[in-house]
């Protein structure tokens, strides 16, 4: 019994060990990437819409190939002769498309259009999953950065209040200097807590782009670097049109569209095919010996047929086709525009993300400046620990503010790529 609740023991620390370890898991960005081109549900959809159009393409290619078919009949004839008597008969019937008014090939053109679309469909997805990633695995990270600094504000206020704690003991600070730093001590507090929540937020938000567990919490391994680089609007903008999967879609659907205009015009065109068809049947003879006698023959011959009047039914579909393939060239002249003012919007973003870490930069190294001052005085005894905390703590917050700055752009620089159709 001692050696079985020893091991029971074992597994059960051996079970727990483990899910403490599943409970967090350090994380770089190219991981998260990683992991959401092989588990995001929506790339994944797209894939298998890729997979189906190949079908596609496999069914409309089979035209193209001869058709074989077999029927097979029994019958059993009573009550008709003085004995009952079974009859067997077979077709065999071989048939080849010859001319179809061009629907075999224009919809095999389409299948293959098809295809493109659903590949520049998936690529899409792609630009769009990486860029949520990325502003989910930096807001996750600024996010944390942001508890550590209010935490640093929250203990600094706490020594604020124990020193004029200690001050009015001594008759040197009044009640209502106690009571407005206790009120900005809950404010900061909760100010802690709402940061705190927010981390859990981008935790949750960025589990759910990867479809990891809802319990998994996951520590972002990275760091806020700056890498300035010239920028070409408009080299970027030739990039966009020609590397942006919603443009290679369009044109590829403009294509399609076309193509199902000439599928739908071949309802009204002749049709023509070879076949050959090969009968046998057997029939119970009567007969004093009754026997079996097998008759067989074949049929080889061409047929041509070519509709005259359907109700204007073959109309009616080229119209509409027509007016698929109108609004397919509307839709591609929106999105060119739109591409176009995405990738303006994109490019001023940067910009203004540059300029803002420039600033950023600047007062860091006052505040830096600062601090070092302070420090020497500190070592002096010149100036107090409390004192010696309070320009720390602003130096801190100088970084946090520079560390915000390079988030912009890391986020303004993620959407500059997929407004270029990069990153994929």
């Amino acid at each position: 019994m001692m050696n079985k609740g020893l091991l029971c023991l074992i597994i059960f620390l051996f079970l727990a060990n483990l899910v403490v370890y599943a409970e967090e898991i350090p994380l770089a960005l190219d991981e998260a990437v990683s992991i959401a081109a092989r588990d995001n549900r929506d790339i994944l959809l797209k894939v298998e819409d890729v997979k189906k159009a190949k079908k596609k393409l496999a069914e409309s290619e089979a035209a193209l190939f001869p058709s074989l078919t077999f029927t097979g009949s029994w019958k059993d004839i009573r009550a008709l002769y003085n004995k009952d008597l079974e009859q067997i008969d077979t077709q065999t019937s071989l048939k080849q498309t010859l001319y179809k008014g061009g629907k075999i090939i224009n919809t095999i053109k389409q299948s293959k259009y098809g295809i493109e679309v659903a590949r520049s469909l998936l690529d899409k997805t792609k630009l769009e999953t990486i860029l949520s990633v990325k502003d989910a695995f930096y807001t996750l990270l600024l996010a944390q950065e942001y508890a550590l600094v209010n935490k640093g504000i929250m203990d600094n206020t706490k020594e604020h209040l124990d020193f004029l704690q200690t001050r009015y003991k001594d008759g040197q600070a009044s009640e209502s200097d106690i009571l407005n730093v206790d009120a900005s001590l809950e404010t900061v507090r909760q100010a802690y807590l709402a940061s705190l929540n927010q981390v859990e937020a981008g935790q949750i938000l960025l589990a759910n782009l990867l479809y990891l567990d809802k319990d998994v919490k996951i520590n972002p391994q990275g760091q806020f670097n700056y890498q300035p680089q010239e920028l070409a609007y408009d080299e970027a903008f030739l990039t966009a049109m020609h590397q942006r999967p919603e443009i290679r879609q369009y044109e590829a659907q403009e294509k399609s569209d076309k193509k199902t205009v000439e599928i739908a015009k071949a309802d009204a065109r002749p049709t023509i095919y070879a076949s050959w068809d090969y009968y046998s049947s057997s029939t119970q003879m009567l007969s004093f010996a009754p026997g079996r006698a097998w008759q067989d023959w074949n049929i080889l011959g061409i047929t041509f047929s070519w509709p005259i009047f359907d109700g204007f039914a073959t109309k009616a579909k080229v119209e509409q086709a027509l007016i698929d393939l109108k609004e397919t060239q509307l839709l591609k002249e929106k999105t060119l525009n739109d591409i176009a003012l995405e990738l303006k919007n994109a490019y001023l973003e940067l910009k203004n993300a540059v300029s803002k870490i420039k600033s950023t930069q600047a007062e860091a190294n006052l505040y830096q400046d600062t601090f070092l001052v302070t420090q020497e005085k500190y070592k002096k005894g010149i100036a107090s620990e409390l004192t010696l905390h309070d320009v720390t703590l602003g130096y801190e917050i100088a970084l946090f503010n520079q560390k915000q700055a390079v988030y912009d752009y890391i986020i303004a620089k993620a959407g500059f790529d997929k407004a270029t159709g990069g990153g994929v």
